[in-house]
């Protein structure tokens, strides 16, 4: 009997994949390379390990992988992203026909993907790169996922994605059809640097409410009270972190403060620079991470530099304000990095029904999240939509207060401050641009455009 549908790479991911495909009644091959001595018959004993991979074929020979697919044989890749995707369309690409379709689920690069869509495309052959959030829980119990490519193509994979994807509120699959080329990839590259933004933010309350004198317990309590109004998947899984104990000890606190990072949220700064956008807060929070792992330079430099006593405390409902401004900006820039992509690319995003499958299944659900659905079939710019500037300026002046606070107080908190600078210099009308383009002028005769003349004609000036 021929599987309908094969999977490539049984780590975490792949694993929760091809149960919640099987758990859908879908028939699989299962396969997963053999290294003597390190991975030995991996598909082998996952199908043992799980009733419902019992009708499942499992292999450690690729061709013979291949072989058990029905036609057109369609396979979704599960493998660490880079060189290890074209190593295996280069074993894997000769024993395939014209119309077989490569599903790339893991987080490639968006160019790679494009790439990779024109190499196979040569012979007939469909790549489909399809970004997938929720990690491992999400894989199983239903992620969100952001395909794209050929369209054709897509439409006849179509009822596997959906059928594992997340549920939003209306019973629809968290998954749709992005665009062509790399879109999907590009949307998830975006996603995580979202999710890295909204990770820091909860990250600097912490440490201000902890700077303040809280406890953890006391912590999770004023994070719980916030997901009344602000509720999030991040947010609810603080709470859980903050109230685990080991014994008498809390797990947090014997954590070391260095923060990794898988590459995402770099290739989504880089894509930020190469376009122009000025989206801050993504790199604002990547090279905090970078920061963070400067520890031993940091520990000696603290008692180079040591901070001075500081007693201001700071209300709780202004933090939960500055909290909700900066996320606000984040979601501006993040969606704003993807309206930009769409007309650069010519992709035609629909940003609404991204905002919707990003509302079940990944790491960035939010109530914000389901409330920019229908903000976002209004308005593209979400500082030009009323209900956005309406929170905006009832916030603003807490976010002001806590930033200034916090700077008085010395504590490190980049992307709230970040949050509150971008919102200043996008709404500064008269900015201090001119001194700048007056000293390049000046030292590289780069030239300069004059207020009073709409021309554009360019001027210099013999300083």
């Amino acid at each position: 009997m021929k599987a309908e549908i094969g999977v490539i790479g049984l780590g975490v991911m792949g694993k929760s994949l091809s149960r919640n495909l099987a758990q859908k009644g879908f028939s699989l091959a299962l396969f997963n390379r053999h290294l003597e001595g390190q991975e030995e018959h991996i598909a082998r004993d996952f199908k043992q390990d799980f009733p419902e991979l019992e009708n499942s074929q499992a292999f450690d020979d690729l061709q013979s992988f291949v072989a058990s697919l029905a036609a057109p044989k369609k396979i979704i890749v599960m493998i660490a992203a880079g060189a290890a995707i074209d190593d295996l369309l280069s074993q894997i690409t000769p024993l395939l026909s014209a119309e077989d379709i490569v599903v790339d689920g893991g987080n490639s690069h968006f160019e790679d993907t494009q790439k990779r869509i024109e190499l196979l495309e040569k012979r007939g052959i469909h790549f489909i790169g399809a970004g997938i959030s929720g990690g491992e829980y999400g894989a199983l119990h239903g992620p969100s996922i952001m395909p794209s490519g050929n369209a054709v193509a897509y439409s006849q994979i179509e009822k596997y994605l959906k059928a594992i994807a997340a549920k939003d509120s209306h019973g629809e699959p968290c998954c749709t059809y992005i665009g062509s080329q790399g879109s999907g990839h590009f949307v998830k590259m975006i996603h995580n640097g979202i999710e890295y933004v909204e990770m820091q933010l909860l990250a600097e309350c912490y440490f201000i409410l902890k700077q303040q004198g809280l406890s953890n317990p006391a912590i999770a309590d004023v994070f719980e009270s916030w997901r009344k109004d602000l509720d999030s998947y991040l947010l609810e899984i603080s709470v859980d972190i903050l109230r685990k104990q080991e014994g008498d000890i809390f797990v947090l606190d014997t954590i070391l403060d260095q923060a990794g990072n898988k590459g995402t949220g770099k290739w989504s700064s880089i894509a930020i620079a190469n376009s122009g956008t000025p989206a801050t807060l993504i790199p604002a929070a990547l090279l905090t991470r970078y920061l963070s792992f400067f520890k031993s330079y940091r520990t000696q430099l603290s008692k180079d530099f040591p901070r001075t006593d500081f007693s201001d405390q700071m209300a709780i409902n202004e933090l939960k304000d500055a909290y909700e401004f900066a996320r606000v900006i984040n979601h501006h820039q993040g969606f704003s990095i993807l309206a930009q992509a769409s007309n650069q690319y010519q992709w035609n995003l629909n940003l609404s029904a991204i905002a919707r499958i990003w509302t079940q299944g990944c790491i960035i659900k939010s109530q914000f999240m389901i409330g920019l659905i229908e903000i976002l079939k209004e308005e593209e710019d979400l500082l030009s939509h009323p209900q956005i500037q309406k929170t905006i300026r009832e916030r603003h002046a807490a976010t002001q207060s806590v930033v200034a606070t916090s700077i008085r107080a010395a504590y490190h908190i980049p992307c709230l401050a970040e949050a509150v600078q971008f919102f200043h210099g996008i709404t500064t009308a008269d900015s201090s641009a001119n001194f700048i383009q007056a000293q390049r002028d000046y030292f590289g005769a780069h030239t300069y455009l004059k207020k009073d003349d709409p021309s554009g004609k360019k001027y210099h000036t013999d300083w």
